[in-house]
């Protein structure tokens, strides 16, 4: 009878077994999917954390304390809604933005579509290439203009590595991010800040005055980058398994995963560059002019190891975001007009204005912040786009927009719009 019984506890517990291993066998097919999809977003996230982002943030808190975090919290919601729709596109439709761009609108309307594109992606690539030139001078102390040199062919060395595949890409920038949440992870644990305040001043929004707003719209621009909402169109197409509904579905199930991952690492970074600034320069009564003045301000009040970090931090950005400028070029240049030019040339092309720049001894941080308020101004051209093309069933099928994401999107390119035409009034009225 015992016998019987034991028998019958090990049948039971062979069962529990194999009922635990069965779902850790679907838990471990499910994360290797998952795997296989991860990627694209974590290349477009470093727009997100890019130089411009060190400027306007260290800004933001040097001046207005944490006042200003729920920017960044409510543009990080806005990019993961626009990242989500470009994404979207491209899995629906099997083209990148431009490239439906010029299927859908008249050719001497793509030309003006990619000059405006061209003028962001200049924007951009001169705030990241500035960013990692500033890094390298500040942590090794290598002249401006040998800094910018070297910018330049460290820039090649990775973008050249896209031969290789665009996952050797996504390890490569996924590294670079690692090492900025490491740096901005140290800085936070010195920073000691008032978490209470920090809390508050995410969810209440504020303006204090109009220098606020000038700040908190360069905000914008730097959270939300008009060239990834290109570029993320044309990376989800590596990621295409079938082209049924099903697939589609799934693909874009996944994808969204990504994007939320990587956007709110992003968040999490912008954050702590506006929390460690607020705390240390805001609190301390010093004003921060320059990346430079920032990074010798942290040293006596944090220590050397602050200020290295903060350093790597700024070199890695620098350096990971112009790569990834660069490869959104060609996708523009390509998609809107159907030309190309050699990577390396417009490597050569789009890091000119930087060097006259920093040969002219032009204060970098003022130049960052403002190529940020212009990247706010070429915004809402990808975005208006990207709701025309996304909002028709006969090019998205499955995946066109329901009523509400009509809506939200309508609502977030207003939002943008008039924040730039009150941008315009505070400016110059």
């Amino acid at each position: 009878m015992r016998s019987d019984r034991s028998a019958i506890e090990l049948n039971v517990v062979s069962d529990e077994l194999t009922v635990i291993g069965t779902q850790n066998n679907k838990m471990l097919v499910k994360i290797k999917q998952l795997l296989k999809y991860l990627g694209p977003a974590f290349i477009i996230s470093v727009a997100y954390i890019d130089p411009g982002n060190f400027a306007t943030n260290i800004s933001g808190g040097a001046k207005f304390n944490y006042e200003l975090i729920w920017v960044i919290l409510f543009s990080n919601i806005m990019a993961i809604f626009l990242q989500t729709m470009s994404a979207k596109l491209g899995i629906a439709t099997g083209k990148n933005l431009p490239e439906m761009c010029a299927e859908v609108f008249p050719k001497s309307v793509n030309w003006i579509f990619w000059i405006v594109a061209e003028l962001g992606a200049m924007a951009t690539d001169l705030a990241e290439f500035l960013g990692g030139t500033l890094g390298l001078y500040l942590l090794f102390r290598i002249p401006l203009i040998y800094a910018g040199l070297l910018t330049g062919i460290i820039t090649f060395m990775i973008v050249y590595m896209e031969k290789y595949g665009q996952r050797v890409i996504e390890i490569i920038i996924t590294l670079l991010i690692t090492i900025i949440c490491i740096a901005y992870t140290i800085e936070l644990f010195l920073s000691k800040p008032d978490w209470i305040e920090v809390g508050m001043h995410t969810i209440i929004p504020m303006l204090p005055n109009n220098e606020a707003v000038l700040i908190a719209v360069g905000m914008l621009g730097a959270t939300v980058m008009p060239h990834v909402i290109y570029l993320h169109s044309h990376l989800v197409q590596y990621r295409k398994s079938g082209s049924s509904n099903l697939d589609k579905l799934q693909h874009l199930k996944m994808e969204k995963i990504d994007i939320v991952v990587a956007m709110n690492i992003a968040f999490i970074v912008n954050a702590a560059m506006l929390i460690v600034s607020a705390a240390v320069f805001y609190k301390n009564g010093i004003a921060v002019g320059t990346i430079e003045e920032a990074h010798k301000s942290l040293q006596p009040l944090l220590g050397a190891f602050s200020s290295g970090a903060f350093g790597i931090a700024l070199l890695a950005s620098g350096l990971s975001s112009s790569a990834v400028g660069t490869i959104a070029g060609q996708t523009i240049m390509k998609g809107f007009v159907n030309l190309s030019i050699p990577i390396n040339l417009r490597r050569l092309i789009t890091m000119s204005p930087a060097m006259v720049i920093i040969a002219m001894g032009i204060n970098p941080m003022y130049v960052l912040v403002l190529s940020q308020v212009a990247l706010s101004f070429i915004l809402p051209f990808p975005i208006i786009q990207m709701l025309y093309i996304s909002n028709r069933k006969d090019l998205m099928g499955v995946l066109v927009n329901n009523k509400f994401t009509k809506i939200l999107g309508g609502l977030i390119a207003t939002v943008i719009i008039s924040l730039n035409i009150l941008l315009l009034y505070l400016t110059f009225f």
